[in-house]
């Protein structure tokens, strides 16, 4: 959050405290339903950052909206979009690449459909292809998305984890498929080249293997490898992302006092990496932070606040995500500098 004063060009800002000469103006979604409070750099018909349309990089990714004039969509979208900018803010904080296959990267960026269901169907379902997240506005209604919870037999469900969970789709494609660290993946994952849609059709007549708890970070991450995938990035994300706020507001995981033994390197993907000792202490207070947590949750009579179950397997896993993300990272910057 930044403090702003009233810039010498109309609509325009400055950050209070800065010198510089650098004015902003509001993302042209400010007013909308979106209700955006991100910043622009100042362009009087010039062209900015994020193609000269006034939108900021998180509103640009849209590549579809939908029809504002009613207002039950209104609401329903500005909800997600909510969602979709927490999930965008954490990804620029994670240094990975983040570009709008509408009007920078046609090739490899990445865009938002949010569509509803007409009268009479077809059904919108809720995925990504070739760098297209398509969401359910529906969703984004209380009463819909628990019942939707319900009938799948899903601990959670919510837009964030939506839009994390849908993004891990899309950055497969981007740092795993043809890299090399396809091999690895596979071997962690399994082939993803397996049936996909018999895979769903499985998961959703027979439910998740009996095991699943021992080698998956949920149930429906056991129904295919790209499905793993998606749910142990989703997680990962929402780890760091609470374990952030957490620490922003002063509270240490270290003075929980939590009985259980920690996960120790036996639990590693690559123990030996340089950074295994700080990933094991974040995987360790996490469980330490979500075990306090889920007991005030229960404490006000609402469902745990992380209803998971982290096992070694999954910690392996989460942690070549981690490494993933480490080297997009700094590629990332290299390609910046």
């Amino acid at each position: 959050m930044l403090p702003l004063q009233p810039g010498p060009q109309q609509d325009s800002w400055q950050l209070r405290g800065d010198n510089s000469a650098a004015l902003y103006q509001r993302c042209r979604n400010f007013e909308s339903a979106a209700g955006c409070n991100w910043l622009v750099p100042y362009a009087v018909g010039a062209p900015d950052d994020h193609g000269g349309n006034g939108l900021c990089v998180a509103c640009n990714l849209d590549r579809t909206i939908p029809d504002l004039s009613l207002e039950d969509n209104r609401q329903l979208w500005g909800k997600f979009e909510t969602a979709k900018r927490r999930l965008v803010a954490q990804l620029l904080a994670l240094g990975l690449p983040v570009a709008s296959r509408v009007n920078q990267d046609p090739a490899r960026g990445l865009a938002f459909d949010f569509l509803r269901t007409p009268p009479g169907g077809p059904r919108v379902m809720t995925g990504h292809a070739d760098g297209i997240i398509t969401l359910d506005i529906e969703e984004a209604d209380d009463a819909t998305r628990e019942a939707t919870r319900a009938a799948l037999r899903e601990p959670y469900r919510t837009l964030l984890g939506h839009c994390r969970h849908e993004v891990g789709h899309y950055y497969w494609d981007r740092l795993i498929r043809d890299t090399p660290w396809l091999g690895d993946y596979r071997a962690l994952f399994g082939d993803e080249r397996q049936d996909y849609a018999g895979a769903l059709r499985r998961n959703y007549e027979q439910g998740p293997p009996a095991d699943w708890a021992q080698r998956f970070v949920s149930g429906y991450a056991g129904c295919h490898p790209w499905e793993d995938w998606a749910e142990t990035w989703a997680h990962y994300l929402h780890m760091v992302d609470t374990l952030d706020t957490a620490l922003s507001f002063g509270l240490d995981a270290d003075e929980v006092e939590i009985d259980g033994e920690p996960f120790g390197p036996g639990a590693l993907w690559r123990p030996d990496d340089a950074g295994a000792a700080p990933f094991l202490e974040f995987i360790n207070s996490w469980i330490q932070l979500t075990s306090v947590l889920n007991e005030l949750s229960r404490s006000m009579g609402q469902p745990d606040f992380y209803p998971f179950v982290l096992s070694r397997a999954v910690v392996g896993k989460l942690q070549f995500v981690h490494l993933v993300i480490r080297a997009a990272r700094a590629e990332n910057h290299k390609n910046r500098s």
